[in-house]
């Protein structure tokens, strides 16, 4: 049987009269790079916030590494690492200092020089943390997240601010660490970011989950189905959905040659995530309709 490192069992956040996670339940399995995925205010970082401890929920059952996170203690928290939005983290101190002082932190850290070369920031290690770039900060910030070579890294947008190519070495980083064993919970807006690292993901929509599974199932076999799409002689542009793309184009073929604009088109991550964000969209329009009717 898969190990799961996190279990969550109808989850709820109520804010007096505003429920910001709508009972929600999900695993994540031992050594998976699982996103979670939604708009701001969808309940994404209420629920990350709880199973990192900081905030405590309304009601429903949540283990992370077997402990419930409103009572895990310093043992349990040296087994996380946790990479936030932003931290915060400047000062006097230079970027080998911060890292020394961090690694204390932790029964079995990561070698300091290890960590600098992962993120990048070898010609930094003797600049002050306050005198980075953003986006040198925001290395600086993964580095604390693995420094304590943790079991359970969350990682919240954690590439804003990379230019191209830092994203693309952030992304060997996290595989990397995937495979010396690591789970991780990735949240990101960049929708290739979690095709590119993610096993599974979970799309939350109005504190609810709307859909959830593997990276190349999600949202089911009718939102995975292929576009064949191109323009008559007349210039009308014509498309149809088909789980046989190949036929469609042969057929084309054979009533009058090549079309033009002919293209097969399948659907992304992205494109999924966005018809989903907008049927929830439009569920809420048509509830508020009802309400006022």
């Amino acid at each position: 049987m898969t190990e799961n490192v996190i279990e969550v069992r109808d989850l709820r956040k109520s804010y007096g009269a505003f429920t910001a996670v709508d009972g929600i339940s999900f695993d994540i399995h031992r050594g998976e790079t699982f996103a979670l995925l939604g708009p701001n205010g969808a309940g994404k970082s209420t629920t990350i916030e709880i199973l990192e401890g900081y905030r405590h929920r309304t009601s429903g059952d949540v283990r992370v590494l077997g402990v419930d996170p409103q009572r895990g203690g310093l043992e349990w928290k040296a087994r996380l690492g946790i990479v936030l939005q932003s931290t915060g983290e400047a000062g006097n101190v230079t970027v080998r200092e911060l890292l020394t002082e961090f690694a204390g932190y932790y029964p079995r850290p990561r070698d300091i020089d290890e960590v600098i070369a992962a993120v990048g920031l070898e010609q930094k290690q003797k600049t002050r943390v306050g005198k980075l770039s953003g986006g040198q900060q925001r290395r600086m910030d993964v580095a604390l997240g693995i420094i304590g070579r943790p079991e359970m890294l969350f990682l919240d947008e954690p590439t804003t601010g990379f230019d191209p190519e830092a994203r693309l070495q952030f992304w060997d980083l996290i595989n990397s660490l995937k495979a010396e064993g690591t789970s991780i919970l990735l949240t990101t807006h960049y929708l290739d970011e979690a095709a590119k690292l993610g096993d599974r993901a979970a799309v939350i929509t109005g504190g609810q989950i709307s859909a959830i599974g593997r990276i190349d199932e999600i949202g089911g076999a009718d939102a995975r189905t292929p576009r064949v799409r191109w323009t008559d002689a007349d210039g009308t542009t014509r498309e149809e959905h088909t789980d046989q793309p190949g036929a469609v184009v042969a057929g084309l073929f054979r009533d009058g040659g090549e079309p033009r604009g002919l293209e097969v088109v399948r659907p992304t991550l992205e494109d999924i995530y966005l018809g989903l964000i907008r049927e929830h969209a439009a569920a809420e329009t048509m509830e508020t309709v009802k309400e006022l009717a």
